[in-house]
């Protein structure tokens, strides 16, 4: 029997050459750092990047004193974070990983991130990704992650189809046919059904294009969970 297609795919971080854009991807998210003391004040300390990049969140964790640890299926965003945490003298354990079947134990950490991440599959790889994100927190565990919303521009598209949730991008190289899973409220209920959902917010990131082009208007779900 032939295996199954396979839709996760990394980003090609090896491509990004300008300081402009290793400085977008070195920048934290604004939205990271309510979740970053909200978990200091719950004194919460085993800490998991889940699909890295190039360590913009793991910097911002580590110098909080979080133990860190870091996974992303790209050898290269591994190697990107380990470096630069090792440059600032922050203990860090890097992984290359499948999302999908991790190798880290049962109950391993207090609390994960995971910022436009996941969505990089289709349907069946998702919910399969929550699953293990749920095996290897510990008991009220909490992760909080992002997921594009069917609202978005890129679910308009014309690009190939995966599943009725999920198209391969074909924008830009960075992302070039690597599959976008987008969802709404009432999927989302259902993917995290063996997870506690503290909040769930949906927010717009505005782009403003020259008189005839599209509104690449881009929206997607903030999503924090406890196990």
């Amino acid at each position: 029997m032939n295996n199954p297609q396979k839709y996760q795919k990394g980003w090609k971080w090896n491509t990004l050459q300008s300081e402009e854009d290793r400085k977008q991807w070195l920048t934290p998210a604004l939205e990271t750092y309510s979740f970053l003391y909200r978990w200091k004040e719950q004194d919460k300390k085993d800490f998991l990047d889940l699909g890295c990049g190039i360590g913009r969140h793991a910097l911002l964790f580590g110098k909080q004193g979080f133990n860190v640890s870091v996974s992303d299926i790209m050898p290269e965003a591994v190697n990107q974070t380990k470096t630069l945490l090792e440059s600032e003298n922050i203990p860090c354990s890097g992984r290359v990983e499948d999302m999908e079947h991790m190798s880290f134990a049962d109950n391993s950490f207090d609390c994960i991130l995971s910022w436009q991440v996941i969505n990089h599959n289709d349907t069946k790889g998702v919910k399969q990704t929550i699953s293990e994100i749920h095996r290897i927190l510990k008991p009220d565990g909490e992760v909080a992650l992002t997921i594009p919303s069917k609202k978005t521009w890129g679910f308009r598209q014309d690009w190939p189809v995966v599943d009725e949730n999920t198209k391969l991008n074909m924008a830009n190289p960075v992302e070039n046919n690597v599959p976008h899973f987008y969802t709404d409220y009432d999927l989302i209920k259902e993917l995290f059904k063996d997870f506690e959902l503290l909040k769930v917010d949906e927010v717009c990131q505005c782009k403003q294009f020259e008189s005839g082009r599209e509104n690449l208007d881009s929206y997607k779900f903030i999503i924090l969970a406890r196990k």
